[in-house]
């Protein structure tokens, strides 16, 4: 959907463009496909069409990589728990001047090096080495850590959902895009069952106005309903071309026509019900995995003004080439030597434990938490609406299913009585017993009764399908499906 529920839009969106092109019954897409060709031999079943709309449509791509990128984050969070182990190595060169006074570097690099104190600059230099391992383990967060690893969780949950949701949208759509496509199809039968029957119509008046049977109009009148049959015909193509475009964008092919499967047409299916809550739903389930995210984004807000508990030690060994007693009194007492300059004769060791609090850090997050929370109830709102949605949608597929059953018994009345009626109206004009206006009207009843009687069928299905998209059951259409 947003793109319709599914992209870059927004998801709450998406879920409600969803519910209306299921009401609408166009079922569209927002992608551009692959160039991919479709077999132009044999039968294009439903469930093979939604098989490779599946397999081929690259927002589910999309989305399943959301999801994996997601699942490598969360592993990641469990990382958290381990501890910094930092191991430095540096050899320098330079001079080691002492002076007393106070200095404090900031944003700025410093020179640590350390020596005596002496009246006069000196620029004796040697080298000089740094071994350090260096530990810190926060042992104790407060419930800041597991509070970032159950953040990832969810947003696993969400994104996995997201791609459930996708997915089951897409069937719907690809599924509401077949059956159109059949009805668009039996459209174009009828309409070319009604040019058939204006062409006859249209030759026997010829003969009976050369012969002088019937009045010249009814030549124009015959012609004038040609044309209209044409037309219709052409409004008929040109509305199947546009079906059949927006389901080669489903399944992400490149088809100038499908051959799909008739058997809809003559079949209806024989359960209308379902067991499957409404709260398991993909659509529902991934509005409900939002609000389970914002909750814990909520959570890690409040949980990082806590405190910490580290463990730390650190490992050292120091190398120069200065002696122990340089000093201005023994100038003399170093070396330029490399050897002697990097090799460690100084090693020292610290252990301790620490706790670190930000004070200022509530004021800092304060906003934020307070900013999730928001989010968190706005994501509420959209689950509360998409409930309403689809119990509303519930019951006008319920009373769908009703209406197209019922239609399902009258139109074979229908039918029968507007072909006895249009029989009869022309062996009356045959025997210039009635007008050719009472025939038209005759023939424009039985194009209206074929009409109906080709989309009956159909109009069960899409009602199934209503309700199949509604509870979320998709298996109780396509289980039933030819």
């Amino acid at each position: 959907m947003n793109r319709t529920i599914t992209t870059s839009v927004s998801p709450s969106r998406q879920g409600y463009a969803f519910l209306f092109l299921v009401w609408a019954g166009c079922f569209l897409s927002a992608f551009s496909p692959q160039t991919l060709h479709a077999q132009d031999t044999g039968v294009l079943k439903l469930s093979e069409a939604i098989t490779e709309g599946l397999r081929n449509y690259q927002s589910i791509h999309a989305k399943q990589q959301y999801l994996e990128a997601s699942e490598a984050l969360s592993k990641n969070a469990r990382n958290e728990y381990l501890p910094n182990v930092i191991a430095s190595v540096q050899q320098n060169y330079g001079t080691v001047n002492g002076q007393f006074g106070p200095l404090g570097a900031v944003g700025v690099l410093g020179v640590s090096s350390a020596g005596p104190t002496s009246a006069d600059e000196s620029w004796n230099a040697a080298f000089g080495a740094l071994y350090l391992v260096n530990a810190n383990w926060e042992v104790f967060s407060f419930g800041r850590v597991q509070s970032r690893i159950q953040l990832a969780d969810a947003q696993v949950r969400r994104d996995s959902a997201d791609l459930e949701q996708e997915r089951f949208i897409h069937s719907v759509k690809i599924a509401g895009s077949y059956l159109n496509l059949l009805v668009a199809q039996q459209f174009i039968r009828n309409a070319e069952a009604n040019l058939r029957r204006a062409e006859a119509v249209r030759q026997n008046v010829r003969a009976r106005a050369l012969t002088g049977l019937n009045p010249g109009v009814d030549s124009s009148l015959a012609n004038s309903e040609v044309s209209r049959a044409k037309l219709s015909l052409i409004e008929m193509r040109t509305n199947a071309q546009l079906v059949t475009n927006q389901l080669s964008q489903l399944l992400n092919m490149t088809a100038d026509s499908f051959v799909l499967d008739t058997t809809f047409v003559g079949n209806t299916p024989q359960n209308f019900n379902t067991a499957l809550e409404l709260a398991n739903n993909p659509q529902v389930k991934f509005y409900q995995a939002r609000i389970e995210q914002a909750n814990s984004a909520a959570r890690v807000a409040k949980r990082s003004m806590l405190p910490g508990v580290n463990l730390f030690g650190v490992y050292q060994a120091r190398a120069s080439g200065f002696q122990y007693n340089y000093s201005p009194e023994f100038p003399d007492r170093y070396s330029t030597d490399y050897g002697k300059g990097v090799n460690p004769s100084r090693y020292n060791y610290v252990a301790g434990v620490s706790i670190a609090w930000n004070l200022v850090s509530p004021i800092k997050v304060r906003q934020q938490a307070r900013a999730q929370r928001f989010v968190s109830e706005g994501y509420r709102y959209e689950y509360e609406q998409i409930n309403t949605q689809l119990k509303n949608q519930l019951i006008f597929s319920d009373q769908r299913i009703t209406n197209s059953l019922q239609s399902l018994q009258e139109v074979p009345l229908q039918y029968r009585a507007a072909s006895d009626a249009y029989l009869q109206k022309s062996v009356l004009y045959r025997n210039g017993l009635t007008t050719i206006v009472d025939l038209q009207i005759a023939m424009l009843a039985l194009n209206k009764a074929e009409v109906d009687r080709s989309v009956a069928y159909i109009n069960v299905w899409q009602a199934l399908l209503l309700k199949a998209a509604a509870t979320g059951d998709f298996d109780l259409f396509i289980n039933q499906a030819p």
